[in-house]
């Protein structure tokens, strides 16, 4: 049997979704929780690698009991899994799938949203959870991250919205939507894509925010896309602003 979860975590306190040797990782807890469901042991497979302190609100991952036998009925699962794992982790629903089925590789949309608290003043009630900015953005500033927004839509090399350093080699993402909306003092940055490259959201969001405040043209955000010159774009937004929202399969 193979089962395809949604969790949700705070990844406060996590050093990311996969094992790391005396490290508290997602995919740690995850699979001691499943090991102890069904009583053997079980083969935990993400949607993707989240780094240390980036959230998920709809995660997918597979479990594989080894033991054929080990049957649970996956609408009993959410409930079941609540008293082994701990509170900074939930499984929100469970479903089967093939056994073939690779909860990475069957992925042909996944969204992220970012959020920034934009204010002068700290929220102690969201510490870890949103990146603090206190330059002030207002509405015409918020306007001109979404002019900026719609050069992100498409079909581009997004070398630019690149880690320096990373060794991927084709960098040809298509974004299907790129948003910015802002509800009180929190700005919410939503993109979605066919996939990601490395810290990819993260640069965008920090593209957009110098768009923001006035030091980057709207139209400069294409133009730096063009150049694939990772040196142009912004700088890289902290972890603790960034969700993985949603993971849609076909």
């Amino acid at each position: 049997m193979n089962y395809l979860l949604t969790v949700a975590f705070d990844g406060k306190n996590f050093c990311g979704w996969q094992f790391q040797p005396e490290k508290r990782t997602v995919q740690a807890v995850i699979t001691e929780a499943s090991n102890k469901l069904f009583k053997c042991k079980c083969a935990v497979t993400g949607c993707s690698r989240t780094d240390s302190g980036v959230h998920a609100l709809g995660f997918r991952c597979t479990v594989k009991p080894e033991n054929g036998d080990a049957v649970i009925s996956a609408d009993k699962l959410p409930l079941a899994y609540s008293s082994l794992l701990p509170e900074d982790i939930s499984v929100l629903a469970a479903e089967t799938v093939s056994d073939d089925f690779h909860p990475r590789y069957a992925t042909i949309t996944k969204e992220y949203e970012y959020r920034v608290l934009n204010s002068r003043i700290p929220d102690p009630f969201s510490v870890g959870r949103v990146f603090r900015y206190p330059a002030p953005i207002g509405e015409e500033g918020i306007e001109r991250m979404r002019v900026a927004a719609e050069y992100i839509c498409g079909t581009h090399d997004f070398t630019a919205f690149m880690a320096s350093g990373s060794k991927i080699t084709d960098a040809v993402r298509t974004v299907k939507f790129c948003r910015v909306e802002r509800v009180g003092n929190v700005i919410y940055i939503n993109v979605a894509a066919d996939g990601f490259l490395y810290n990819m959201v993260r640069i965008i969001v920090g593209t957009l925010l110098d768009v923001g405040r006035g030091e980057l043209a709207p139209e400069r955000v294409g133009e730096i896309i063009s150049s694939r010159n990772r040196r142009l774009a912004g700088s890289t937004a902290p972890a603790c602003g960034l969700y993985l929202k949603n993971v849609i399969y076909e």
